[in-house]
């Protein structure tokens, strides 16, 4: 069966938590973002929470869950942002 190799990109929390980057990960060929994301939860459970608040990029572009993968493409897992306090003027 053929396979495709994505490069994923890692951010934040991502990079922090796993050491790492950027790491290969193979799908068969045919592989939608909704499979790399799936891939990922079986690859790390305890991030699951966090992988579905992520946005995923495919080659500097925000991909759906739909949009087919290709050998070589270069995903972006994109922790969500947050932090700070909500906004208040001095009075």
């Amino acid at each position: 069966m053929t396979q495709v190799l994505v490069h994923l990109r890692l951010f934040a929390v991502f990079r922090d938590t796993l050491g790492a980057d950027l790491i290969p990960v193979e799908l068969p060929a045919g592989s939608t973002v909704a499979d790399l994301r799936q891939a990922l939860y079986c690859r790390w459970p305890t991030l699951r929470n966090l992988l579905e608040r992520s946005a995923i990029a495919i080659n500097q572009e925000y991909a759906s869950d739909n949009h087919v993968l290709s050998s070589g493409d270069e995903a972006a897992l994109i922790p969500p942002v947050s932090g700070g306090q909500p906004f208040s003027p001095i009075p």
